[in-house]
Protein backbone atom coordinates (compact mmCIF):
# COMPACT_ATOMS: atom_id res chain seq x y z
CA UNK A 1 0.00 0.00 0.00
CA UNK A 2 1.24 3.55 -0.61
CA UNK A 3 1.60 6.25 2.29
CA UNK A 4 -1.39 7.61 3.49
CA UNK A 5 -1.21 11.28 2.87
CA UNK A 6 -3.59 13.00 5.50
CA UNK A 7 -4.85 16.72 5.62
CA UNK A 8 -5.58 18.03 8.91
CA UNK A 9 -7.48 21.08 8.81
CA UNK A 10 -7.34 22.75 12.81
CA UNK A 11 -8.76 26.42 13.91
CA UNK A 12 -7.88 27.58 17.02
CA UNK A 13 -9.51 30.83 17.91
CA UNK A 14 -9.10 31.83 21.53
CA UNK A 15 -6.42 28.95 23.24
CA UNK A 16 -3.63 26.83 21.36
CA UNK A 17 -5.53 23.70 23.03
CA UNK A 18 -6.96 22.60 19.39
CA UNK A 19 -4.05 22.95 17.59
CA UNK A 20 -1.71 21.47 20.20
CA UNK A 21 -3.42 17.84 20.09
CA UNK A 22 -3.24 18.13 16.20
CA UNK A 23 0.39 18.33 17.04
CA UNK A 24 0.52 15.61 18.78
CA UNK A 25 -1.76 13.61 16.56
CA UNK A 26 0.21 14.44 13.48
CA UNK A 27 3.15 13.02 15.19
CA UNK A 28 1.44 9.75 15.83
CA UNK A 29 0.20 9.35 12.36
CA UNK A 30 4.32 9.90 10.82
CA UNK A 31 5.05 6.85 13.40
CA UNK A 32 2.35 5.11 11.98
CA UNK A 33 4.06 5.70 8.31
CA UNK A 34 0.89 8.34 7.29
CA UNK A 35 2.28 11.63 5.32
CA UNK A 36 0.66 14.42 7.15
CA UNK A 37 -0.19 18.05 5.74
CA UNK A 38 -1.94 20.35 8.93
CA UNK A 39 -3.46 23.31 7.01
CA UNK A 40 -3.83 25.69 10.22
CA UNK A 41 -6.60 28.79 10.25
CA UNK A 42 -5.13 30.07 13.48
CA UNK A 43 -2.32 32.71 14.32
CA UNK A 44 0.98 30.87 14.39
CA UNK A 45 2.13 29.70 17.56
CA UNK A 46 6.00 29.36 17.98
CA UNK A 47 7.94 26.17 19.17
CA UNK A 48 4.75 23.99 17.95
CA UNK A 49 6.10 20.34 17.34
CA UNK A 50 4.69 18.42 14.56
CA UNK A 51 7.81 16.09 13.84
CA UNK A 52 7.76 15.87 9.93
CA UNK A 53 5.09 17.16 8.93
CA UNK A 54 3.62 20.29 6.72
CA UNK A 55 2.67 22.91 7.96
CA UNK A 56 0.40 25.27 5.86
CA UNK A 57 -0.64 28.66 7.15
CA UNK A 58 -4.33 30.03 6.15
CA UNK A 59 -4.98 33.50 6.58
CA UNK A 60 -5.53 33.38 10.06
CA UNK A 61 -8.10 34.61 12.08
CA UNK A 62 -8.51 34.70 15.98
CA UNK A 63 -11.90 35.61 18.24
CA UNK A 64 -12.63 39.09 19.40
CA UNK A 65 -13.80 38.06 22.77
CA UNK A 66 -14.32 35.38 25.05
CA UNK A 67 -18.30 35.03 22.80
CA UNK A 68 -16.66 33.57 19.24
CA UNK A 69 -18.94 35.66 17.85
CA UNK A 70 -16.76 37.97 16.04
CA UNK A 71 -13.65 37.14 14.31
CA UNK A 72 -10.80 38.84 13.19
CA UNK A 73 -7.95 39.05 11.11
CA UNK A 74 -4.49 40.04 11.94
CA UNK A 75 -4.74 43.74 11.90
CA UNK A 76 -7.80 43.27 14.07
CA UNK A 77 -10.44 43.92 11.46
CA UNK A 78 -13.45 41.95 11.35
CA UNK A 79 -13.23 39.27 8.52
CA UNK A 80 -16.15 40.15 6.03
CA UNK A 81 -17.28 38.37 2.96
CA UNK A 82 -13.98 38.97 0.67
CA UNK A 83 -12.41 37.58 3.36
CA UNK A 84 -14.24 34.81 3.62
CA UNK A 85 -13.93 34.05 0.09
CA UNK A 86 -10.68 34.16 -0.04
CA UNK A 87 -9.57 32.24 2.37
CA UNK A 88 -12.03 29.53 0.70
CA UNK A 89 -10.61 29.87 -2.19
CA UNK A 90 -6.90 29.42 -0.72
CA UNK A 91 -7.88 26.06 1.34
CA UNK A 92 -9.20 24.87 -2.11
CA UNK A 93 -6.27 25.15 -3.99
CA UNK A 94 -3.92 24.02 -0.98
CA UNK A 95 -6.68 20.83 -0.84
CA UNK A 96 -5.99 20.15 -5.01
CA UNK A 97 -2.36 20.73 -4.40
CA UNK A 98 -2.12 18.49 -1.83
CA UNK A 99 -4.33 15.48 -3.23
CA UNK A 100 -4.96 13.91 -0.04
CA UNK A 101 -6.38 10.33 0.95
CA UNK A 102 -7.62 11.31 4.17
CA UNK A 103 -9.32 14.39 5.44
CA UNK A 104 -9.70 15.49 9.13
CA UNK A 105 -11.07 18.53 10.04
CA UNK A 106 -10.39 19.18 13.61
CA UNK A 107 -14.23 19.82 15.79
CA UNK A 108 -15.47 20.35 13.03
CA UNK A 109 -19.24 19.54 12.54
CA UNK A 110 -19.67 19.92 16.13
CA UNK A 111 -17.77 23.43 16.09
CA UNK A 112 -16.38 26.00 14.38
CA UNK A 113 -19.61 27.04 12.83
CA UNK A 114 -18.40 30.49 11.40
CA UNK A 115 -16.16 28.69 8.91
CA UNK A 116 -18.58 26.35 7.41
CA UNK A 117 -18.46 28.26 3.76
CA UNK A 118 -14.81 26.84 3.77
CA UNK A 119 -15.13 23.97 5.59
CA UNK A 120 -18.35 22.52 3.22
CA UNK A 121 -16.23 24.12 -0.26
CA UNK A 122 -13.58 21.30 1.01
CA UNK A 123 -16.08 18.90 1.83
CA UNK A 124 -18.28 19.18 -1.70
CA UNK A 125 -15.15 19.18 -3.47
CA UNK A 126 -13.70 16.04 -1.75
CA UNK A 127 -16.69 14.02 -1.84
CA UNK A 128 -17.33 15.14 -5.69
CA UNK A 129 -13.46 13.56 -6.36
CA UNK A 130 -13.42 10.41 -8.59
CA UNK A 131 -11.61 8.66 -5.56
CA UNK A 132 -12.85 9.64 -2.60
CA UNK A 133 -11.13 10.55 0.25
CA UNK A 134 -12.21 8.88 3.68
CA UNK A 135 -13.73 11.99 5.69
CA UNK A 136 -13.29 12.48 9.39
CA UNK A 137 -14.02 14.37 12.47
CA UNK A 138 -11.49 14.68 15.00
CA UNK A 139 -13.46 16.23 18.13
CA UNK A 140 -12.48 16.31 21.89
CA UNK A 141 -14.19 14.73 24.63
CA UNK A 142 -16.36 17.61 25.54
CA UNK A 143 -18.74 20.00 23.41
CA UNK A 144 -20.20 23.24 24.41
CA UNK A 145 -23.85 23.32 24.29
CA UNK A 146 -24.85 24.88 20.65
CA UNK A 147 -26.76 28.59 21.35
CA UNK A 148 -29.99 27.13 19.52
CA UNK A 149 -31.54 23.76 19.03
CA UNK A 150 -31.16 23.60 15.05
CA UNK A 151 -27.29 23.77 15.26
CA UNK A 152 -27.38 20.31 16.25
CA UNK A 153 -29.91 19.11 13.45
CA UNK A 154 -27.47 20.91 11.55
CA UNK A 155 -24.28 18.93 12.55
CA UNK A 156 -26.56 15.59 12.18
CA UNK A 157 -26.94 16.96 8.61
CA UNK A 158 -23.36 17.27 7.84
CA UNK A 159 -22.46 13.99 9.26
CA UNK A 160 -24.69 12.12 7.18
CA UNK A 161 -23.43 14.07 4.14
CA UNK A 162 -20.13 13.99 4.32
CA UNK A 163 -18.38 12.12 7.65
CA UNK A 164 -17.22 8.43 7.48
CA UNK A 165 -16.02 8.42 11.11
CA UNK A 166 -16.29 10.52 13.99
CA UNK A 167 -12.87 9.94 16.42
CA UNK A 168 -13.90 10.96 19.83
CA UNK A 169 -10.61 11.95 21.64
CA UNK A 170 -11.96 10.52 25.15
CA UNK A 171 -12.80 7.54 27.12
CA UNK A 172 -16.53 6.74 27.86
CA UNK A 173 -15.59 5.76 31.38
CA UNK A 174 -15.00 9.61 32.24
CA UNK A 175 -17.66 10.74 29.78
CA UNK A 176 -19.41 9.46 27.09
CA UNK A 177 -19.64 11.77 23.79
CA UNK A 178 -23.18 11.80 24.54
CA UNK A 179 -23.21 13.32 27.73
CA UNK A 180 -23.03 16.80 25.72
CA UNK A 181 -23.45 15.77 22.30
CA UNK A 182 -27.03 14.60 23.04
CA UNK A 183 -27.99 13.07 19.56
CA UNK A 184 -25.12 11.06 19.93
CA UNK A 185 -27.57 7.99 19.52
CA UNK A 186 -28.00 9.07 16.00
CA UNK A 187 -24.65 8.97 14.98
CA UNK A 188 -23.56 5.51 16.85
CA UNK A 189 -22.43 3.73 13.40
CA UNK A 190 -19.71 6.01 13.13
CA UNK A 191 -18.53 7.40 16.35
CA UNK A 192 -15.39 6.00 17.53
CA UNK A 193 -12.90 6.62 21.18
CA UNK A 194 -9.36 6.60 20.82
CA UNK A 195 -8.66 7.52 24.61
CA UNK A 196 -6.94 10.88 25.68
CA UNK A 197 -4.47 12.41 23.23
CA UNK A 198 -1.55 13.47 25.47
CA UNK A 199 1.83 14.56 24.80
CA UNK A 200 3.31 12.28 27.50
CA UNK A 201 5.47 14.42 30.21
CA UNK A 202 9.36 13.24 30.26
CA UNK A 203 10.83 14.05 33.58
CA UNK A 204 14.04 14.98 33.84
CA UNK A 205 16.33 14.68 36.74
CA UNK A 206 17.27 18.32 37.60
CA UNK A 207 15.63 19.22 34.75
CA UNK A 208 13.69 22.58 33.85
CA UNK A 209 11.32 23.57 36.32
CA UNK A 210 12.26 21.13 39.43
CA UNK A 211 10.94 22.02 42.49
CA UNK A 212 9.26 25.04 41.39
CA UNK A 213 5.22 25.83 40.71
CA UNK A 214 4.67 26.55 37.38
CA UNK A 215 1.98 28.92 36.73
CA UNK A 216 0.00 28.10 32.97
CA UNK A 217 -3.08 28.74 30.85
CA UNK A 218 -2.04 27.50 27.44
CA UNK A 219 -2.63 30.35 24.59
CA UNK A 220 -3.16 32.69 27.32
CA UNK A 221 -5.57 35.07 25.99
CA UNK A 222 -7.73 35.34 29.27
CA UNK A 223 -4.94 34.54 31.61
CA UNK A 224 -4.31 37.84 33.28
CA UNK A 225 -6.77 37.02 36.59
CA UNK A 226 -5.11 33.90 37.40
CA UNK A 227 -1.48 34.94 37.02
CA UNK A 228 -2.02 37.79 39.32
CA UNK A 229 -3.91 35.60 41.77
CA UNK A 230 -1.03 33.42 42.10
CA UNK A 231 1.35 36.57 42.47
CA UNK A 232 -0.75 37.74 45.38
CA UNK A 233 -0.95 34.02 47.00
CA UNK A 234 2.63 32.52 46.68
CA UNK A 235 3.37 34.42 50.01
CA UNK A 236 0.51 32.62 51.84
CA UNK A 237 1.53 29.17 51.11
CA UNK A 238 4.09 26.67 52.53
CA UNK A 239 5.71 27.01 49.08
CA UNK A 240 6.93 30.38 49.76
CA UNK A 241 10.12 29.70 49.23
CA UNK A 242 10.21 28.20 45.97
CA UNK A 243 10.16 29.59 42.53
CA UNK A 244 6.60 30.41 41.10
CA UNK A 245 7.30 30.34 37.53
CA UNK A 246 4.51 31.91 35.20
CA UNK A 247 4.24 30.59 31.60
CA UNK A 248 2.24 33.12 29.43
CA UNK A 249 0.70 32.43 26.12
CA UNK A 250 1.80 34.10 23.25
CA UNK A 251 -2.03 35.38 23.12
CA UNK A 252 -1.39 37.47 25.86
CA UNK A 253 -0.84 40.95 24.49
CA UNK A 254 2.66 42.14 25.14
CA UNK A 255 1.97 45.39 27.04
CA UNK A 256 0.19 43.05 29.61
CA UNK A 257 2.80 40.53 29.57
CA UNK A 258 5.36 43.41 30.26
CA UNK A 259 3.08 45.03 33.05
CA UNK A 260 2.94 41.62 34.63
CA UNK A 261 7.10 41.29 34.60
CA UNK A 262 7.16 44.60 35.73
CA UNK A 263 4.53 43.68 38.88
CA UNK A 264 6.18 40.07 39.70
CA UNK A 265 7.34 40.08 43.29
CA UNK A 266 10.32 38.18 44.56
CA UNK A 267 10.23 34.71 43.96
CA UNK A 268 8.51 35.20 40.37
CA UNK A 269 9.72 34.46 36.86
CA UNK A 270 7.62 35.80 34.35
CA UNK A 271 8.29 34.32 30.97
CA UNK A 272 6.80 33.06 27.54
CA UNK A 273 5.17 29.60 27.17
CA UNK A 274 8.11 27.46 26.52
CA UNK A 275 8.33 24.19 24.08
CA UNK A 276 9.58 22.51 26.95
CA UNK A 277 6.20 22.84 29.29
CA UNK A 278 5.44 19.18 29.41
CA UNK A 279 8.88 18.50 30.81
CA UNK A 280 8.11 21.23 33.69
CA UNK A 281 4.92 19.90 34.42
CA UNK A 282 6.28 16.11 35.41
CA UNK A 283 9.51 18.28 37.38
CA UNK A 284 7.58 20.65 38.93
CA UNK A 285 6.18 20.20 42.72
CA UNK A 286 3.00 21.79 41.63
CA UNK A 287 0.89 22.76 38.95
CA UNK A 288 -1.39 26.03 38.97
CA UNK A 289 -3.64 26.47 35.28
CA UNK A 290 -6.58 26.43 33.15
CA UNK A 291 -8.53 23.25 32.84
CA UNK A 292 -7.64 22.57 28.89
CA UNK A 293 -7.90 19.41 27.47
CA UNK A 294 -3.95 19.22 27.08
CA UNK A 295 -2.39 20.90 30.48
CA UNK A 296 -5.25 18.69 32.71
CA UNK A 297 -3.86 15.17 30.87
CA UNK A 298 -0.74 16.18 31.14
CA UNK A 299 -0.91 16.88 35.12
CA UNK A 300 -2.44 13.51 35.25
CA UNK A 301 -0.33 11.70 32.93
CA UNK A 302 2.73 13.20 34.92
CA UNK A 303 1.18 12.43 38.37
CA UNK A 304 1.79 16.07 39.17
CA UNK A 305 -0.70 17.71 41.89
CA UNK A 306 -2.74 20.85 40.92
CA UNK A 307 -4.63 23.14 41.42
CA UNK A 308 -7.31 24.13 38.21
CA UNK A 309 -8.46 26.96 38.02
CA UNK A 310 -11.31 25.98 34.28
CA UNK A 311 -11.87 28.99 32.58
CA UNK A 312 -15.41 29.70 32.33
CA UNK A 313 -15.79 33.07 30.38
CA UNK A 314 -18.79 33.70 27.72
CA UNK A 315 -20.67 30.34 27.11
CA UNK A 316 -17.50 28.26 27.76
CA UNK A 317 -18.65 24.51 30.18
CA UNK A 318 -16.23 22.35 28.91
CA UNK A 319 -12.95 23.40 30.97
CA UNK A 320 -15.40 23.33 33.82
CA UNK A 321 -17.28 20.53 33.42
CA UNK A 322 -13.94 18.34 32.70
CA UNK A 323 -12.44 19.48 35.64
CA UNK A 324 -14.98 18.92 37.86
CA UNK A 325 -15.01 14.89 36.62
CA UNK A 326 -11.27 14.96 37.75
CA UNK A 327 -11.27 17.05 40.83
CA UNK A 328 -11.30 13.79 43.20
CA UNK A 329 -8.56 12.19 41.88
CA UNK A 330 -6.25 12.62 44.90
CA UNK A 331 -4.28 15.55 44.21
CA UNK A 332 -6.12 18.09 42.00
CA UNK A 333 -8.25 20.57 43.31
CA UNK A 334 -11.12 22.60 41.27
CA UNK A 335 -10.74 26.55 41.89
CA UNK A 336 -13.93 27.61 40.16
CA UNK A 337 -13.33 31.07 38.34
CA UNK A 338 -15.32 32.87 40.33
CA UNK A 339 -14.12 32.15 43.10
CA UNK A 340 -10.22 32.81 42.40
CA UNK A 341 -8.61 35.43 44.60
CA UNK A 342 -5.49 35.02 46.25
CA UNK A 343 -6.96 33.01 49.77
CA UNK A 344 -8.78 30.89 47.99
CA UNK A 345 -5.61 29.93 45.60
CA UNK A 346 -3.56 29.24 48.60
CA UNK A 347 -6.13 27.23 50.61
CA UNK A 348 -6.65 25.09 47.29
CA UNK A 349 -2.55 25.30 47.00
CA UNK A 350 -2.51 23.65 50.19
CA UNK A 351 -5.17 20.96 49.69
CA UNK A 352 -3.44 19.72 46.87
CA UNK A 353 -0.04 19.36 48.12
CA UNK A 354 -1.55 17.35 51.22
CA UNK A 355 -3.28 14.88 49.26
CA UNK A 356 -1.78 11.83 46.78
CA UNK A 357 -0.35 12.00 43.66
CA UNK A 358 -2.99 12.20 41.32
CA UNK A 359 -3.19 9.38 38.12
CA UNK A 360 -4.53 8.42 34.98
CA UNK A 361 -5.50 4.72 36.48
CA UNK A 362 -8.43 3.32 34.77
CA UNK A 363 -8.17 6.11 32.09
CA UNK A 364 -6.96 5.48 28.42
CA UNK A 365 -4.75 8.02 27.61
CA UNK A 366 -3.22 6.39 24.62
CA UNK A 367 -5.24 8.45 22.02
CA UNK A 368 -2.74 9.42 19.72
CA UNK A 369 -1.25 5.95 19.12
CA UNK A 370 -5.05 4.46 19.30
CA UNK A 371 -5.97 7.43 16.57
CA UNK A 372 -3.57 6.24 14.38
CA UNK A 373 -4.20 2.56 14.09
CA UNK A 374 -7.99 3.43 13.59
CA UNK A 375 -7.92 5.58 10.97
CA UNK A 376 -5.40 3.08 9.15
CA UNK A 377 -7.46 0.71 9.53
CA UNK A 378 -10.23 2.71 8.27
CA UNK A 379 -8.31 3.73 4.93
CA UNK A 380 -7.66 0.19 4.08
CA UNK A 381 -11.55 -1.01 4.31
CA UNK A 382 -12.40 2.62 2.47
CA UNK A 383 -9.75 1.53 -0.08
CA UNK A 384 -11.18 -2.41 -0.27
CA UNK A 385 -14.61 -0.30 -0.76
CA UNK A 386 -13.68 1.98 -3.68
CA UNK A 387 -11.90 -0.75 -5.50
Amino acid sequence: MTTPKVFFWVQHLLGIGHLKRTAVLARAFQRAGMKVTIVSGGQEVPGLNIGGAKLIQLPPVRAADKYFKVLIDEQDREIDQTFIDQRRDILLQIFTREAPDIILTELFPFGRRQLRAELTALLDEATNRHVRPLIISSVRDILVDPPKPERVQEMLVRIEKYYDRVLVHGDPNLIPFGETFRHADQITDRVAYSGYVVDVPQKKINGPGTGEVIVSAGGGAVSEELFRAAMAARIQTSLSDRTWRILAGNSLPQKVFAQLKRDAPEGFVIERARPDFTTMVANCILSISQGGYNTVMEVLAARTRSVIVPYAGGLETEQTLRTRLLQNRNGIRNLPEKALNSRTLASAVEDALSAPAPDAIGLKTDGADTSARLIKEWFEHHTQGAS
